[in-house]
């Protein structure tokens, strides 16, 4: 069993900037593909951004450019940091790791409560 925990999430106003930490349990961090997903009210789950063990990276086209996923390996966390922040960026953030799979796999890993984030304009 993977623990996930989300931090960092919070109110900011339009075009300000939020770094969401993501702490998942375990001895073999550095071989989980780690994603970012966020569900706003009324609509389905989406992947924002997902890193693989490798560290490549792979972002969702509504937020390149403005959002950045990174890992820190020593301390078992992945990191996002969003920029540029709009009202539509508003939603319940979750952190995914998966240990065997892809950040794709939606069913095969470990999820997060997740974290609000809200946007006001």
């Amino acid at each position: 069993q993977v623990q996930v925990v989300e931090s960092g999430g919070g109110m900011v106003q339009v075009g300000g900037s939020l770094r969401l930490s993501c702490a998942a349990s375990g001895s073999r961090f550095s071989i989980y593909a780690m994603g970012w997903y966020r569900q706003a009210p009324g609509k389905q789950r989406e992947l924002v951004a997902g890193i693989t063990r490798g560290g490549s990276t792979n972002y969702a086209d509504s937020v390149k450019g403005r959002f950045t996923i990174s890992r820190d390996n020593a301390k078992n966390t992945v990191y996002l940091q969003m920029n540029s922040l709009k009202p539509e960026d508003t939603a319940v953030y979750y952190c995914y790791a998966n240990p065997v799979g892809s950040y794709y796999d939606a069913m095969g890993g470990y999820w997060g409560q997740g974290t609000q984030v809200t946007v006001s304009s």
